[in-house]
C-alpha cells in the first residue's frame, strides 16, 4: 500500500477541495463553484475543535479528502463517536487502494481521540461507494433519513 500523508485543510485549499467534491456522480449537480461559501464552511470546520477536514497527499499532490467530526454522546455509555463525510479520491488515483488507506487512517485518528465508533452515510445510489465501505467492514445497521430544511 502507498504511504499517504495527511494534513488539515487550510482556506487556501478550498478550490482544490471544491474540485474533489464536484468530481462525483452526485457532486456534479449539487456542488457549485462559489468559493466564498466554501471558504465560510471550511472556516467553521477549522474553528470547531470537534471538526477536521483532512487532505491526503501523495508525492506532494492532493489525491483525496475527508471530513471527520467527533460527536459527544450520552448513548453507548456516554461514548464519543466520529462521523466521516466528504470522502473523495481524485478520479485518476482511484483503484489504487488510496481510499482504503484514507479510511484506515481516519479510523486510527478517531480511536486515538477517544472515539469507539466510526459512522458514515452514503447515498443509496452510490453502488460503488456502498461496496467499498462494506469491503472495509462497515455494516448497514441503521436506516438513515434526511430532511432538507
Amino acid at each position: 500500500m502507498t504511504k499517504l500523508n495527511f494534513i488539515t485543510a487550510q482556506l487556501s485549499d478550498v478550490e482544490e477541495i471544491i474540485g474533489l467534491l464536484q468530481n462525483d456522480i452526485l457532486g456534479k449537480s449539487r456542488e457549485h463553484a462559489d468559493v466564498n461559501i466554501y471558504k465560510q464552511g471550511l472556516e467553521a470546520i477549522i474553528d470547531d475543535a470537534n471538526n477536521y477536514f483532512f487532505l491526503a497527499y501523495l508525492d506532494l499532490k492532493i489525491v483525496g479528502c475527508f471530513q471527520l467530526t467527533f460527536i459527544p454522546s450520552l448513548s453507548r455509555g456516554a461514548s464519543k463517536r466520529a462521523q466521516i463525510e466528504s470522502v473523495r479520491v481524485k478520479e485518476d488515483f482511484r483503484g489504487q487502494k488510496l481510499g482504503s488507506e484514507m479510511m484506515n487512517w481516519a479510523k486510527d485518528f478517531a480511536k486515538k481521540n477517544g472515539c469507539n465508533l466510526l459512522q458514515l452515510t452514503t447515498d443509496k445510489f452510490r453502488d460503488d461507494a456502498l461496496r467499498f465501505y462494506e469491503k472495509l467492514g462497515y455494516e448497514a445497521s441503521h436506516n438513515g433519513m434526511k430532511l432538507k430544511i
